[in-house]
This record gives C-alpha cells, structure tokens and sequence, in this order.
C-alpha cells in the first residue's frame, strides 16, 4: 500500500500527464495502480469504477479519490483530487486571469481556432456515447426527445426538470427481474465512516440553491452554480459543457466560454478544471476561480466517499440501475442540444470555420489524432487565418 506521500506525488504525476479525457485517465489510472505497482488487483480496480460510473461528477477523478479513499480514507481522496487537479486548475486560474488584463483576446484568431477545436471535440464525444449508451431503441428515442426539448427550452430549470422526469420513469418502469451484479472488492476499515457525507451533500444542495435564489452577490451564485453542476451532471466530462454554458450565462460570453474549453482540451487531467477558468472570468479574482473549482468538484468528493460503503447495495437495486441508463441517455440529448447551441452556432460562423472543423473531427475520429495535437493545429490555423 503506498504511503500518503507516494499517493499525492504519483496522482501529481497523473494529473501533468494523463492526456486524452476522462476515459484515458482510466486507462492511465489501471497502468499505474494495477500494472505496474499491482496496488489494487483487475477486479478491484473494475469496482471502484463502476462505483464512479454510477455517480453523478467527473467519473475519471471520482476513481482518483475512490482510490485514495481506499488506501487512506478521507485525506487519502483529498491528496489524489489535490494532485491529479493542481496542474490544469493552475493553468485555467492563468489563462482565465489572462483574460481579464486582454479581453481583446476573446476575439482572436487563436480564440476562433479553440472554439473551432470544441466543435470537433465535443461531436466526437456525442458519437462516442451515443454508441455506448444510447443501445437500444428507447434510449435512443430519449436522447432525440430530450436534445429536442433542449432546443426548445434552453434553460437550467428545463435541464433539471428534464433529468429528474427521465430519472423517475427509468425508477419506475426498472425490470426488477433481473439478476443483481456481484460484488468482489473486500470492503477496507477505513471505508466505513459514521461520518454523514451523504446527509451533507444533499443539505448543501439544498441550502445553496436556496442561497442562490434568494442572494444576488456573485461567490454565492457561484457557490450554487457550480455546486449545483457538479452534483447534477452524469456522464462527466463533456457533459459539464450544456450545465455549465446555462450556469455561466450573463457572466461570460461565448466567445470566452468555449476559448476556456477548447484550452482545457489541450491539458492533462480533469476537463472539470474548466471552473477555475469559469470563475476568475467571471468574478475578476483568482479566489473566485479557486471557489468555483472546489464547488463543482465538492459534490463528488462527498459522494464517494459516502457511498462506498454502501455500493453493494446500490449496485444491486434494479431499479437504480435502470433510472442511471435512462439518465445515460438523457445526458446525451443534453450533450446533442448543447453542440448544435451553442457550440456550432458560435464556433461556426462561416464556410472557413465549418472546413477546418471538418478537418479536425476527421483528425480526431480517423486519424485517431491526439487532442492536443488537434487542438494546437486549429488555434494555428485560427491565428493565421481566421483572426480580425
């Protein structure tokens, strides 16, 4: 078992190389605790992220502190979050103060050229998880019903309503029939934990919506936004793109909001890192970014490391398991409406745009072109060719 010290320096590691987004964390996060140091076994590993897969948040740094709460409990996930999110929320907190002495920025060709990228990025992972989550009939009719009512009514309120409606027909209509998972990772002491995190996580929801409602100074609305964010969306990474461009509205235009996203493409580690970005961009002040990034990451944190104790239980309820595939497909929908706008109307303004974002989903989806790489050749090609 490593120590705390060896915890913290191997997800810091992690968190300046683990390019590629949240699937590719998983298949770094396998190398390092299952291959190579053989810390954690195949099927023990498989566990904990199913676990994440079931929760709302980022999945790829719910393992990383599903890992770390494993070895050392609470302060264990504290310093695999700590490391595997510390070099990208740096950046983001950079690049989003940037932006505030330059706001001449936000229309640059190099800006285009990121938000070309986002296009590109954002329809490769619509494809990817229509594939492995819209699987049947049904769920694929969710997800064009759901990407429709989007469309119709793009607002916060829609997309809850939207979740918690498809969220209780899947509860409802679950096959109770089927036979339960089995369960194979031995539970740790330090799992068990009288500590009510669970209890937690649903009171600051409530009490910050509440405060978000009620309030109108800006670390509140960001509290709440983000909290709210991070405690709501399933599917993780791209998915945060629709929750996030509804929560920051009227504090940050498009133009910044998928520059930040597209820069977030071309970094190692967690895409929620965006929020420290989101933040300082919006309140002028990195504490306001470093507010924003413990909000949405806050909701996950509690949620592992209240419901690891209990995932037996969890994943053997028919009824759960049949309401999170029907939110799998709804986050779709969401993720579909949330392409066409604003993604594609702000990223694609003329014919020039829409051929470089061609290009670049050909790169990404049949070339098999990192990211990165992706990322760093349309903000070339935006700076030649497409700047003012």
């Amino acid at each position: 078992m490593p120590t705390r010290i060896q915890l913290f320096l191997l997800f810091l590691r992690l968190g300046l190389s683990s390019f590629g987004g949240p699937i590719a964390h998983l298949g770094y996060f396998r190398r390092a605790f299952v291959e190579r140091r053989h810390w954690l076994t195949d099927e023990e590993y498989a566990d904990l992220v199913a676990l994440c897969q079931f929760l709302p948040g980022p999945a790829s740094s719910q393992v990383g502190m599903a890992i770390g709460y494993r070895f050392h409990g609470v302060p264990g996930a504290l310093l695999a979050w700590l490391g595997f999110t510390l070099p990208s929320a740096i950046v983001m907190l950079a690049a989003g103060y940037l932006l505030i002495g330059h706001p001449h920025w936000a229309q640059s060709g190099v800006v285009q050229g990121l938000k070309i990228a986002a296009v590109a990025i954002v329809l490769q992972a619509v494809l990817s998880m229509w594939r492995s989550l819209c699987t049947t009939s049904a769920r694929k009719v969710i997800a064009i019903a759901v990407a429709t009512l989007m469309l119709m009514f793009p607002t916060p309120v829609a997309q809850l309503a939207v979740l918690a409606s498809f969220a209780l027909l899947g509860w409802l209509f679950a096959n109770r029939r089927g036979e339960p998972e089995t369960w194979t990772m031995e539970p740790v002491d330090h799992s068990r934990s009288d500590f009510p995190f669970l209890q937690l996580f649903v009171a600051l929801l409530i009490l910050l919506t509440t405060l978000g409602s009620q309030l109108q100074e800006l670390p509140v609305q960001i509290a709440d936004g983000f909290y709210r964010t991070g405690a709501l969306v399933f599917g993780g990474g791209h998915v945060v793109l629709p929750l996030l461009q509804h929560v920051t509205e009227g504090w940050i235009d498009a133009d910044r909001f998928l520059a930040g996203y597209g820069l977030a493409q071309a970094l190692p580690g967690p895409l929620f890192a965006l929020a420290a970005y989101l933040g300082v961009a919006a309140g002028g002040k990195l504490w306001v970014g470093v507010l924003a990034l413990i909000a949405i990451f806050l909701p996950s944190f509690l949620l592992v490391c209240g419901a690891l104790p209990y995932w037996q239980r969890l994943r053997r309820n028919a009824r759960m398991r049949n309401a999170l595939n029907v939110v799998n497909a709804a986050v779709v929908g969401l993720l579909i409406a949330a392409w066409i706008n604003p993604v594609v109307s702000s990223g694609v303004p003329g014919a020039a745009h829409a051929v470089v974002a061609v290009f670049a989903f050909l790169l990404l989806q049949w070339r098999r072109m990192p990211p990165i790489i992706v990322v760093a050749l349309c903000a070339l090609v935006g700076r030649q060719f497409l700047g003012a």
